[in-house]
């Protein structure tokens, strides 16, 4: 009886080493990386009002106040936000060897 006691308790402890923390470890690499390297970009003008952001500012204040209606309506803003998060996420997770 105290064979198979142990035998359970090694292979769940087995499972938890191998997989739970080494997943862990991973993953919180991943966030310490993707979180320090954000503001890092930032600071260097990546993100800045310059090029493609502008043109699409610009591009944005075309549009008439009747379409915005609408656009705010169905919350358009929080709708691109996401779409755009999803999008570099999925860039950035396919950019990881071990991963993608």
């Amino acid at each position: 009886m105290f064979g198979i006691l142990l035998s359970a308790l090694q292979s769940v402890l087995g499972f938890v080493l191998r997989s739970v923390i080494v997943k862990f470890v991973l993953f919180y690499g991943i966030y310490f990386v993707v979180r320090e390297f954000v503001p890092a970009l930032t600071s260097y003008g990546f993100f800045s009002g310059t090029g493609k952001a502008s043109a699409l500012s610009s591009a944005l204040t075309s549009i008439p106040s009747s379409v915005w209606y609408f656009l705010d309506l169905s919350n358009f803003s929080m709708g691109v936000s996401m779409v755009l998060s999803a999008y570099v996420t999925r860039f950035i997770i396919r950019r990881i060897p071990l991963i993608g």
